[in-house]
């Protein structure tokens, strides 16, 4: 009975930890405008979101569920990436370093 507690609060704490910061895996779809960003990918405003929103991390967008808009550290949706060119541009380096 412990070590499934043990597990569950070890498993909780690196999901939320994973959270807090975009997946280099969706950096294609960055800036895109079209919707095709999936949750946890970064995002430079709302419509690169499938979900339709693009969380504040701290200064970075995270395309979140709208339910989950103020979990793991996240500050709502609509961000609006003030440095949008050079998100993008970043995202687009990691697509040539990742070949995908």
């Amino acid at each position: 009975m412990v070590r499934i507690s043990v597990a569950a609060v070890l498993a909780f704490a690196v999901a939320a930890m994973a959270q807090i910061t975009p997946n280099n895996a969706g950096a294609r779809n960055v800036g895109s405008g079209d919707g095709s960003q999936f949750i946890t990918g970064g995002c430079v405003n709302n419509a690169d979101c499938a979900s339709g929103c693009c969380a504040d991390a701290s200064g970075t967008g995270v395309c979140s569920a709208e339910a989950a808009q103020f979990q793991n550290g996240k500050n709502g949706c609509d961000f609006v990436d003030p440095s949008a060119a050079a998100t993008i541009a970043a995202a687009q380096a990691q697509v040539e370093r990742q070949g995908f």
